[in-house]
């Protein structure tokens, strides 16, 4: 059985320089989604470094851009990439959002990955309290 999606795909609406730059993050974030969950985190916990947390709205504009060019991370299937690219996008721009990969917390088991601001999961249409973070990478305090 399948199910009907339809997916926001308007690459125009994101200014030239800035897709170019949006499609190589998602090359990035696609490459990486690949490996495993180890390396991933060992890649992010060394990106984050130096990165500010990243707002509600820095977070959503990124992954707004990111959704808007590219329809592997637009669709339902592709939370993993989408995460990725927009934590790597944001962390371009000197911030860092908390990266989480879980599970919906009810039967039956779905694995998610997505990205939080201020404590608030950003452009999810899940409640918070949907998906139990399994691992997190959250940005590194000052006082590190």
């Amino acid at each position: 059985m399948s199910t009907p999606e339809a997916i926001f795909h308007r690459p125009r609406s994101v200014p030239l320089r800035r897709r170019i730059l949006v499609r190589l993050v998602v090359g990035v974030a696609r490459l990486l989604a690949t490996r495993r969950p180890r390396h991933i985190r060992a890649v992010l916990d060394r990106l984050r470094r130096g990165a500010r947390p990243a707002t509600v709205e820095q977070t959503r504009a990124a992954r707004d851009a990111v959704v808007a060019v590219s329809l592997a991370c637009g669709g339902r299937e592709g939370c993993l990439p989408r995460s990725l690219a927009t934590t790597l996008l944001c962390r371009l721009h000197g911030q860092w959002p908390t990266w989480c990969v879980g599970a919906r917390r009810l039967p039956p088991f779905g694995a998610h990955a997505w990205v939080e601001a201020e404590g608030v999961p950003v452009g999810e249409d899940y409640p918070p309290d949907y998906f139990r973070p399994l691992l997190t990478v959250p940005a590194v305090s000052a006082d590190r």
